[in-house]
């Protein structure tokens, strides 16, 4: 199994990398294989909306996203990381997560979600529920923690003094591991869930 876990942070080896690296070291006791993307520091231009996606079946702009999505593809779960900006995500990450999970067609359902935040002190909670957007849009369940998934620290390097923050990554990194296996023998015995043609409706009519 491997989980894909997406670092939002420009700052490589920040306290969103200290949370990840937490989860990270629980995947690899439960013998889940991870892959860390560095995307705060990149330059990720967002999406036009030009519907070009559909017809390429990619991304227009070819970079970065166009060549995670594979890896997405492939991945049981997928963490995503990021900073607190005005309670909110950062900017690039966001870009990132819109043009990827917009720009990919494959089924996503049953691959399991995980948002982390990392901040001074406010705007976390804001920031979390932001993330799961991108799952719970894709029917990907959301892993859930003894808490809400966030950590805490300013400088470089202070998350590593959170420890309930530090801890909550690491259930975190437990209940996540559960829930892909869990779902991989239920695809085994029953498959994934029936589903409906999709009925798309807009508010003018």
């Amino acid at each position: 199994m491997k989980v894909l876990m997406l670092n939002g942070s420009p700052r490589a080896g920040g306290n969103t990398s200290i949370a990840l690296g937490e989860m990270a070291k629980i995947f690899a006791e439960e013998q889940i294989e991870t892959e860390i993307i560095q995307i705060g520091s990149k330059d990720i231009r967002g999406c036009i909306a030009c519907g070009r996606c559909g017809q390429l079946g990619k991304c227009v702009f070819d970079d970065l996203v166009n060549e995670t999505a594979p890896k997405l593809q492939e991945c049981d779960g997928l963490v995503v990381g990021s900073p607190v900006y005005y309670a909110s995500a950062n900017a690039t990450l966001v870009a990132f997560l819109t043009r990827l999970f917009y720009s990919t067609h494959f089924d996503k359902t049953m691959k399991v979600g995980a948002s982390v935040v990392a901040a001074r002190r406010g705007g976390l909670s804001s920031t979390f529920d932001e993330l799961n957007k991108f799952f719970t849009i894709s029917g990907m369940p959301v892993a859930s923690s003894q808490y809400w998934n966030s950590i805490h620290g300013r400088e470089p390097g202070q998350a590593a003094q959170d420890a309930e923050g530090l801890q909550t990554m690491r259930t975190l990194a437990r209940n996540m591991s559960f829930l892909m296996k869990s779902i991989a023998l239920g695809k085994k015995a029953y498959g994934l869930p029936e589903k409906e043609e999709h009925c798309w409706t807009h508010f003018i009519r």
